[in-house]
């Protein structure tokens, strides 16, 4: 079904909520810039949020030499209300691309990462034509709940850790991990672009350091490496078991952005 999706800015509040209701991820990006609406007629059927991750300087510059933060948006949350056919995305991200020409004209691209730590190849980013420009080992820990941390969210355990050894800790230890019954795992996140004018097309791989091209990855390229108990990683081609429902950790990063609003999303609806 072909959709006429309308792009509006909303608020925070709104944002998150929504997010949080139906995204597998509850932690919303800190620097974010649009929180933007996608409304079917009247009724928000997804939230969009375009920003920077937490290096937007360095991660341009990377592949863009010549770029700064101020030429490119990433996509920091995505999320479609489930009842969605399943071809929505791709059309709600021609949509966006739309809205960022009309409304963003000094940049230059809208970047993101497919999360294939969690099983994700970025089918969504292929359907809309996106550019492949490869892929990075990313780490995160498990905790014997189940519960994925990012590194940059462990600052708690990390002080736990720091206590015990009386240093200061930038990564868990080993023995603190098999304490704590924590898996360290690296998996795959994969790039994706889409340059916003003609010109830009033209000139993608002569202006950047990586090939882009449209030789997508599929489910058989995701992998990831296991940190065992004689500190090796160790690869396999099997999903670490996750519960994305169980917030421990990160619960003083999602709590902050419940709390930003007394508002309900029944409410919001309305």
């Amino acid at each position: 079904m072909k959709y006429n999706f309308i792009i509006k800015n909303i608020n925070k509040s709104n944002a998150t909520k929504f997010v949080q209701t139906y995204h597998y991820s509850k932690v919303m990006p800190k620097l974010t810039k649009h929180f933007l609406g996608i409304f079917n007629e009247n009724e928000m059927v997804g939230v969009l949020t375009l920003g920077w991750g937490t290096q937007p300087l360095q991660t341009i510059k990377k592949l863009f030499p010549e770029c700064t933060s101020k030429d490119y948006y990433e996509i920091g949350k995505m999320c479609m209300h489930p009842d969605m056919p399943r071809n929505s995305e791709s059309q709600m991200l021609s949509s966006i691309v739309k809205w960022m020409k009309a409304n963003t004209p000094e940049k230059k691209y809208l970047f993101t990462w497919a999360d294939g730590i969690v099983g994700k190849p970025g089918y969504v980013y292929q359907a809309a034509n996106f550019y492949y420009g490869g892929f990075i080992w990313t780490d995160i820990y498990i905790t014997a709940e189940g519960e994925k941390i990012h590194p940059r969210s462990s600052k708690s355990l990390l002080i736990e850790n720091s206590n015990m050894v009386g240093k200061k800790m930038f990564w868990l230890s080993d023995e603190f991990m098999k304490l704590k019954n924590i898996r360290r795992v690296k998996g795959k996140q994969f790039r994706y672009i889409i340059p916003l004018t003609k010109q830009l097309n033209k000139s993608l791989n002569k202006d950047s350091t990586v090939v882009w091209n449209l030789e997508y990855p599929k489910h058989k390229d995701l992998s990831w490496r296991e940190k065992n108990s004689e500190g090796v990683y160790v690869e396999t081609s099997e999903m670490p078991v996750f519960d994305l429902g169980v917030v421990n950790i990160n619960s003083k990063n999602v709590k902050s952005d419940i709390n930003i609003s007394s508002v309900s999303l029944e409410e919001f609806f309305i």
